[in-house]
């Protein structure tokens, strides 16, 4: 029996997002991740973009820090994503794109699709809950105005508070002095 080609719908989405990073502002790939889904080594991957470094502009693709790429190690469950010799290439959406047509082969232009789609989603997600987060930003500052007025009133109670007591003490203070209508 022989098993027909690999279907972008068939790679789930969780398995994708997992390997999607932010740097720079930028959603990203790293070229470890890419080289395992496209199944092709990355010495092989960065081989490619090297050979058309061209078609990769600095949005499309851009080399790490020590760093970025320290602060990223940290977020991976194990201590370390194997032997780097050389710092990791970050790809975003359109860099995906254009690495699927570097490498040619049937399973990367499988797997951009994928990808793209993917991306293309959490974009779709985002925009959509754009208006949640603008109205969310409104009520904090809305509720942030209000604690500022409250603490005003609060102060103003307690500045009220202190002159009532200092009138209470100062009219029921022993007096002192002569006494006006008691003779002896």
């Amino acid at each position: 029996m022989e098993i027909g080609p690999l279907q972008p719908n068939e790679i789930k989405e969780e398995a994708i997002i997992g390997k999607i990073f932010l740097i720079r502002g930028h959603k990203v790939m790293l070229d470890t991740d890419l080289a395992e889904m496209y199944e092709v080594g990355t010495k092989v991957l960065k081989q490619a973009v090297k050979r058309n470094i061209d078609i990769f502009p600095e949005h499309f693709m851009f080399e790490l820090t020590q760093e970025e790429f320290k602060g990223l190690r940290s977020q991976f469950v194990t201590s370390n994503r194997g032997g780097h010799r050389y710092l990791p290439y970050a790809f975003t959406e359109h860099g995906v794109l254009q690495l699927a047509g570097v490498l040619r082969s049937p399973r990367a232009r499988l797997m951009s699709i994928r990808i793209i789609e993917v991306f293309v989603k959490m974009r779709e997600i985002l925009l959509s809950h754009k208006d949640l987060l603008i109205k969310f930003d409104q009520i904090q500052h809305l509720v942030n105005e209000h604690d500022d007025q409250i603490q005003i009133v609060f102060n103003y109670l307690k500045q009220l508070e202190k002159e009532r007591k200092q009138e209470f003490e100062q009219q029921n203070r022993p007096r002192i002095g002569y006494k006006q209508g008691k003779s002896k």
